[in-house]
C-alpha cells in the first residue's frame, strides 16, 4: 500500500471515527432494507471470542415502529412509570462519582442549554426525554438482544459489533443513536415484537438521515485528552 494510500485511510477513518456523534434530531426519509442489510452485514465482522458472535437485532420501521412508539409513549407518560416498569440490567452506577457524575451532568446542561430549557423546567425536561422513546423521528430502530447464557466477554464483543453499526451507518451517509433509556420498557417491547424469554435486551438504536437543521444538532460532546486516561511504560 502507497503512503498516498495510507494517509487517505486515515483521512477517512478520522471521519468515520471522529465524526460520529449521537444525534438526537433525524429526517423521516426512509431507509431500504438493502443498506440496513449491508450495514449489519459489515458489522457482523466485528470480533468475538471463539467467533461465537452473540449478537441478535430486530429492525423495526413502518406501522410496526408507530405500534412500538405508541406504547412506549403512553408508559414513559404513565405516573406510575417508576413502579411499573424496571431496566434489564444495570446500566450506570449505583453511586455516582467523581469525574463520572460531572461528565453526565454536562452533557445534560449543554444539550438542555442549545434547547432553551431551564434548570428545574421539569415539563420540558419530560418532553426532551419522551424523545428517546420516539426514537427522535428516526425511520429506523434496532433492537439488540443477547441470548442469557452469555456472560460478560460476550457483552463485550458485543460493544464492538455496536459501534461496526454505527460507523458502517456513517459509511452510508446515516447517522445513529445508540440508546439504553428504552431498557426500563423491555417487557412491553418483548411482547410486542416477540422475543423469547432467553434472549436479554441490550439497547436499541436509531438510525436514519441527520436533521442538520434541529438545534439538537450543534451539540458535540467533549473527549477527555488521552494523557487523562492513557498510561505509558516504556
Amino acid at each position: 500500500m502507497s503512503e498516498t494510500d495510507d494517509r487517505s485511510m486515515l483521512r477517512m477513518a478520522n471521519e468515520l471515527i471522529g465524526g460520529r456523534r449521537s444525534v438526537r434530531a433525524f429526517r423521516s426519509t426512509p431507509i431500504d432494507k438493502t443498506t440496513i442489510t449491508s450495514i449489519l452485514e459489515l458489522a457482523s465482522r466485528a470480533p468475538s471470542g471463539t467467533n461465537t458472535q452473540p449478537w441478535k437485532v430486530t429492525v423495526v420501521t413502518g406501522a410496526t415502529q408507530r405500534r412500538v412508539i405508541d406504547a412506549l409513549v403512553a408508559a414513559f407518560n404513565d405516573p406510575e412509570a417508576s413502579t411499573k416498569y424496571r431496566e434489564e440490567y444495570p446500566y450506570y452506577p449505583r453511586e455516582w462519582q467523581s469525574p463520572y457524575i460531572e461528565r453526565r451532568r454536562k452533557v445534560g446542561w449543554d444539550l438542555y442549554s442549545l434547547l432553551g430549557i431551564a434548570k428545574g423546567d421539569k415539563a420540558r425536561m419530560h418532553v426532551q426525554h419522551r424523545r428517546n422513546v420516539e426514537f427522535f423521528g428516526a425511520p429506523v430502530t434496532l433492537f439488540f438482544t443477547i441470548d442469557r447464557i452469555m456472560e460478560q466477554g460476550s457483552w463485550l464483543d458485543y460493544g464492538m459489533f455496536l459501534q461496526n453499526v454505527m460507523l458502517a451507518a456513517r459509511a452510508h451517509g446515516l447517522e445513529t443513536c445508540p440508546q439504553a433509556a428504552i431498557n426500563d420498557f423491555h417487557s412491553i417491547l418483548r411482547e410486542l415484537l416477540q422475543w423469547p424469554d432467553n434472549e436479554a435486551m441490550v439497547c436499541s438504536m436509531s438510525l436514519g438521515y441527520e436533521d442538520t437543521d434541529a438545534i439538537e444538532s450543534r451539540l458535540v460532546t467533549e473527549r477527555t485528552p488521552v494523557e487523562e486516561f492513557t498510561r505509558f511504560f516504556d
